[in-house]
C-alpha cells in the first residue's frame, strides 16, 4: 500500500520536468493533466482502501534519501490516509477541470512544470514520518504554489501577491522548524522517537504556539491571513481550487499531526488559544468576503471563514480531551475532519465555477456580470449547489459538519473549567453569526453574477464552458449532495482517525433507522439528510405540478410594473456594493475602517450622483504595514555599508571577532 503511494508520487515528480517540454506542444497540457489525473486517482483509491480497511500496523517505508544518518521515513496511518483522500480527490477534480481549462492558459510554460510537483509535495507532507522530510516537502509545496501564483508575472498585482505569499510561507516554515527543533532536541527527527519522548509542559506549550503560527499562516488564520486573498485570485482557477480547497487542509493536517499525535496529552489552555483564534477567524473571514466584488476574492475570504470553523472544532476537541471527556472530543474532532472534507468539495466546485465564468467572460468583477443563468445554465446549476452547500443549508454537506460542531458546543457545560465555559458559548455565537453572513454572502455572489440582466457586453455574449470542466463541477456537486444525505457513511469512515487522535469514536451511524445520524443520543438530537432531501424534492415536485395544472392558460398582456423606472436599464439593478451596504454600515467602521464619500455633480450636469466607498484591512494597516515600514527604514540605513572602504570593512570584521570572543568567554 505504501509502495503504491510512493510510486504514484514518484510519477508526479517525473511529470514535472516533462512539463517543460510538454508546454511547447499543442496537446501538451492534455497529456500532463491526464497523467496527473491517473496518478492522483491511484493515490486516492490507495488511501481510501487504507482508511476503510486499516491494517493492524500502519505500513511504513524508509528511503535512502534526505539526511545521511536518517533517511526519509514514510508512514500511512489512518490520519494520513484520510488527508491523502482529501488531497487527491481535489487533485483528481482539478486535473479533470484543467483538461479543458488548461487549453486556454496564457502561459502554460509557467504552470505545467510546477503543477505535478505541487501535487507531489502535498502528498509527501502527508506521508512524511520524520521532521526533515516533512519540512522539505512543506517548503517545496510553498515554492511550487508560489511559482504558479506569479505565472502571470506581468501583472503588478500578481507579483505583489506572490511576494506577500512567499514571505508568509517563509515565516510559517520558520515557526514549524523551531517547533520540530524543540521536539527533536531530546528525541531526534523521527516521528516515532518524538512520540516516545516525554518533553516538559513548558516545551510542549511553546510547540503548540509555534505550530499554530506555522500551520495557521498556511491555512489562513487571522491575523496570518494577509496572503490568502491576494494569492488565490492571482493563480489559475484550477490551482486556486487546490490552494484553497486542498493546501489549506494540508496545513490543518500539520497542526493535527503535531498537536494531537506527536506531543503528549493536551492541557486545557491550549484549547483556549485555538478557540480564541478560530472563532474570530470565521466571523472576520466571512465579513471580509461580504464586502468584495471580485468572485475569486470572495471565495478566498470564505476559505478563511471555513478554516476558522475547522480550528474551532479542533479547539473543542482539545478542550474535551484535556478534561477527560473523550466521547465529546470524538464528536468535535469528527466534525472538524468532516468539515475538512466538505470544504474541499464545495470550495473546489466554486473555484471551478469562477474559472468557467472567467474563461467565458474574462471578468471576475460581479458588477460586470449578471444574467449568466441563461447563457451558462449548466455552470449556473453547479454553482448553485456549491453556494447552497457552503451556506450550510440542508440537505447538502456543509450543514452536517457545522451542525455537529454546534452539538459539541452545546455540551460545553460539562467542562469543569470556567474559562472554557465562558469562551465556548461566545465562540458558538461567533460561528452562528458567521453562518448567517455566509448565507448572505453567497446569495449576493450567485444573485449578482447569475441572475438579473447582463451588466456588460461580455456577460451578454458568454457561452457555456467545456465538457471536461462541467464534468468536474457536476462530480463535485454530486459529492456535496451524497455527503449531505448520507453523512453516516462518512462519519463512520472517520472512526479510525478519531480513535488514533483522541482515543474514542462517535457512535456507529450506519444501520440506524432511515440512515439518521445521532451524534450523542436520540433524546438530545438527530438529523436525517435523506428525509430532508426527499421532503424537499416531493414538495418541489408537487408545487411545480400544481402550478402547471391549476394555473390559468389564458394569455394576459399588461405593462410590467417598473417600480417607477420606465427605462429597463441593467444599471438600475442591485449591485454587489449595494447588497452589502446594510452590513457594511453596521460593521464597517469597526472592522474595515469604512468611509463613504459622496460625489455630487453640479446642478447643470446630467451625470448621476455616486457614492464611493473606501475599505481598509485594519489588520494589515495595524500589524504588517508598520513592520514593512520599519524594515524599509532599517534597510535604508544599513545600505550605506556597501559603500565602505576596505579599511572600514576590516575594522568591522575585527570588532565582530572581538565581540564573538567576549561572548564565548562569558
Amino acid at each position: 500500500m505504501i509502495a503504491v503511494a510512493l510510486w504514484s508520487v514518484a510519477a508526479l515528480l517525473a511529470l514535472a520536468p516533462a512539463g517543460i517540454v510538454l508546454s511547447t506542444r499543442p496537446r501538451g497540457s492534455i497529456i500532463l493533466y491526464g497523467g496527473c489525473l491517473i496518478a492522483t486517482s491511484t493515490l486516492c483509491v490507495t488511501a481510501l482502501s487504507g482508511l476503510l480497511y486499516p491494517p493492524q500496523l500502519a505500513p511504513s517505508a524508509i528511503l535512502p534519501i534526505g539526511l545521511p544518518w536518517l533517511g526519509a521515513h514514510f508512514r500511512l496511518d489512518a490520519l494520513s490516509a484520510f488527508f491523502l483522500v482529501v488531497v487527491n480527490l481535489g487533485g483528481v477534480a482539478a486535473s479533470l477541470f484543467a483538461l479543458g481549462y488548461g487549453r486556454h492558459e496564457d502561459s502554460p510554460g509557467r504552470v505545467l512544470p510546477f503543477y505535478p510537483a505541487y501535487l507531489a509535495a502535498m502528498n509527501v507532507v502527508v506521508l512524511a514520518n520524520d521532521a526533515f522530510s516533512f519540512l522539505v516537502a512543506w517548503e517545496f509545496m510553498s515554492l511550487t504554489s508560489w511559482a504558479m501564483v506569479v505565472s502571470h508575472h506581468r501583472d503588478p498585482e500578481n507579483v505583489r501577491a506572490g511576494y506577500v505569499y512567499i514571505l508568509m510561507a517563509s515565516f510559517g516554515t520558520l515557526a514549524l522548524l523551531l517547533a520540530f527543533g524543540l521536539l527533536a532536541s531530546g528525541a531526534g527527527y523521527d516521528f516515532d522517537a518524538i512520540r516516545a519522548s516525554h518533553p516538559s509542559a513548558a516545551l510542549t506549550g511553546t510547540v503548540v504556539i509555534l505550530v499554530l503560527l506555522g500551520a495557521g499562516s498556511k491555512a489562513g488564520l487571522v491575523p496570518l491571513h494577509a496572503w490568502l486573498p491576494l494569492a488565490h485570485p492571482a493563480a489559475p482557477s484550477h490551482v486556486s481550487a487546490l490552494m484553497s480547497g486542498v493546501m489549506t487542509k494540508v496545513a490543518v493536517y500539520g497542526f493535527v499531526r503535531i498537536v494531537f499525535d506527536l506531543v503528549p496529552e493536551p492541557v486545557w489552555w491550549w484549547s483556549m488559544v485555538v478557540l480564541l483564534v478560530g472563532g474570530p477567524t470565521a466571523t472576520l473571514g466571512v465579513l471580509y468576503a461580504l464586502m468584495q466584488r471580485d468572485i475569486k476574492r470572495v471565495l478566498a475570504y470564505s476559505t478563511i471563514e471555513n478554516i476558522g470553523i475547522i480550528f474551532t472544532g479542533l479547539g473543542l476537541a482539545l478542550a474535551f480531551k484535556a478534561e477527560g471527556l473523550d466521547w465529546v472530543a470524538a464528536l468535535a474532532f469528527t466534525a472538524a475532519m468532516l468539515h475538512v472534507f466538505n470544504h474541499a468539495l464545495f470550495k473546489s466546485l466554486l473555484f471551478f465555477g469562477a474559472g468557467a465564468v472567467l474563461g467565458a467572460t474574462g471578468e471576475r468583477d460581479m458588477e460586470k456580470l449578471g444574467g449568466l443563468i441563461h447563457r451558462m445554465p449548466k455552470t449556473a446549476f453547479a454553482m448553485l449547489v456549491g453556494c447552497v452547500a457552503i451556506s450550510a443549508l440542508p440537505p447538502f454537506n456543509g450543514f452536517v459538519s457545522e451542525w455537529l460542531i454546534f452539538q459539541a458546543i452545546l455540551l460545553s457545560p460539562q467542562l469543569p473549567s470556567w474559562g472554557l465555559k465562558l469562551v465556548i458559548p461566545a465562540v458558538g455565537g461567533l460561528l452562528a453569526l458567521a453562518a448567517a453572513f455566509a448565507a448572505a454572502c453567497f446569495v449576493k455572489l450567485y444573485g449578482i453574477s447569475f441572475l438579473g440582466r447582463p451588466r456588460s457586453d461580455v456577460a451578454a455574449s458568454a457561452r457555456e464552458t467545456d465538457g471536461f470542466s462541467l464534468t468536474a463541477m457536476f462530480a463535485l456537486a454530486a459529492f456535496c449532495l451524497i455527503a449531505g444525505i448520507l453523512p453516516g457513511l462518512f462519519i463512520d469512515a472517520l472512526a479510525p482517525v478519531s480513535k488514533d487522535m483522541v482515543g474514542n469514536i462517535m457512535p456507529h451511524q450506519v444501520g440506524l433507522q432511515w440512515l439518521t445520524i445521532v451524534p450523542i443520543a436520540e433524546s438530545r438530537s438527530s438529523y436525517n439528510g435523506l428525509l430532508v432531501f426527499l421532503f424537499a424534492a416531493l414538495c418541489g415536485t408537487a408545487a411545480a405540478s400544481a402550478i402547471h395544472r391549476l394555473a390559468s392558460d389564458r394569455l394576459r398582456r399588461a405593462p410590467a410594473w417598473d417600480c417607477g423606472y420606465p427605462d429597463a436599464d441593467p444599471a438600475i439593478q442591485y449591485s454587489a456594493s449595494s447588497f452589502s451596504q446594510p452590513i457594511r454600515r453596521v460593521f464597517g467602521s469597526v472592522i474595515f475602517g469604512a468611509r463613504e464619500i459622496g460625489e455630487m455633480p453640479p446642478p447643470s450636469s446630467a451625470l448621476p450622483a455616486r457614492l464611493k466607498v473606501e475599505l481598509h484591512d485594519l489588520i494589515w494597516d495595524g500589524l504588517y504595514a508598520p513592520i514593512a515600514k520599519a524594515i524599509g527604514f532599517a534597510t535604508e540605513r544599513i545600505n550605506v555599508l556597501q559603500f565602505f572602504s576596505i579599511r572600514r570593512y576590516l575594522t568591522l570584521v575585527f570588532v565582530a571577532l572581538v565581540v564573538l570572543l567576549l561572548v564565548v568567554a562569558l
